[in-house]
């Protein structure tokens, strides 16, 4: 079987966790034998930025540390058995920005990115090569190898009026308190989305849309030319997993994103801003599913409401075998 999933960081990782134990790989790392299925992650980029000169990617890295089994499984981000020698010295010299920790392993991904980046490489080959070492088992690949950044406009909290503010400023630095007025994928209607990403979505049997934020990962991913089209073009059926249960974003704070855009955080309402492949001219979705609690009605979607908590892989595997069967394939069964 090929799988395409649209993810994001903390909760793309761990949907890509279910995704795998549901075709029978294990959740960690690459299978001891050759597998015949294939899990390509289209993952978000707009959340990169650049700290003390280094190009930090935090959904990228997220997903490959959560598979290769490195990530700090407390937080859920950043490495495991982390130090801050680094981050400490930076906040002795007073070197903004103070607010943004970079974990001394961390660090060393975001080194060896950039000098790459310097050189010439793109992100897409710098993430294989950095994967080379993690071996996550699944294809990660950056929605586009340009440059776009999400920036959000906000009533500046330390009173200097109103500004543009990078995204992770906004939600690290403030907490995403100060209302977002708008937010903009910069850079994203001038991007090309990568040849492999676009040839995953098209090639798959089926086509997930993992329950990651819908306005600043899912949201741009879709904004990039070319996603949406590949979206609406393709064979396979396209599901997506709803963030949302009983009127409340699962992780992070994807209520505040939400609002900026005029969308409730509801079930319902996250559908139908994802629209309907067969009923709208941008939907992308043939099916949605939604928490056991909630329910919803998306016209031209077939929806179903199941258990949506990813408490552990085998938690999300039943996520993603819910989806398999209302995206009509057949799940392989596995032994155990």
């Amino acid at each position: 079987m090929k799988v395409a999933v649209l993810v994001g960081g903390v909760g793309g990782a761990q949907f890509l966790l279910g995704v795998k134990t549901a075709l029978g790989l294990p959740a960690v790392g690459e299978p001891e034998r050759s597998s015949p299925h294939e899990i390509s992650a289209i993952v978000n980029v707009a959340d990169d930025v650049w700290m003390h000169g280094l190009r930090v990617c935090p959904d990228l890295d997220t997903c490959m540390y959560t598979l290769g089994g490195g990530i700090d499984t407390a937080k859920g981000w950043g490495r495991e058995a982390e130090t801050w020698s680094v981050a400490e010295e930076l906040a002795a010299y007073e070197a903004e920005p103070t607010w943004f920790g970079l974990g001394d392993r961390d660090i060393a991904t975001h080194l060896i990115r950039t000098r790459m980046l310097r050189a010439g490489y793109p992100l897409s080959e710098i993430t294989e090569a950095l994967c080379d070492r993690w071996r996550p088992g699944v294809r990660l690949l950056p929605v586009t190898d340009d440059r776009v950044e999400t920036h959000v406009a906000i009533d500046d909290p330390m009173g200097s009026g109103a500004r543009a503010v990078h995204f992770q400023e906004w939600w690290v630095r403030y907490g995403a308190k100060p209302e977002a007025d708008a937010i903009v994928p910069v850079g994203a209607d001038e991007a090309t989305a990568h040849e492999g990403a676009t040839k995953a979505i098209t090639e798959a049997d089926v086509v997930l849309v993992a329950p990651s934020n819908p306005v600043v990962s899912i949201g741009t991913m879709l904004a990039v030319p070319g996603v949406r089209e590949a979206l609406r073009g393709t064979t396979a059926a396209v599901v997506g997993l709803s963030p949302i249960i009983g009127g409340g974003a699962v992780r992070g704070m994807a209520d505040a994103c939400l609002r900026a855009i005029g969308v409730s955080s509801t079930a319902q309402a996250v559908g139908e801003h994802y629209g309907s492949r067969s009923t709208s001219g941008e939907g992308i979705l043939d099916a949605w599913l939604v928490h056991s609690t909630d329910t919803a009605q998306v016209p031209g979607v077939a929806t179903r409401s199941v258990p949506l908590l990813m408490s552990d892989p085998e938690a999300s595997a039943e996520m993603v075998r819910a989806a398999f069967d209302i995206g009509g394939v057949t799940a392989p069964e596995v032994a155990g």
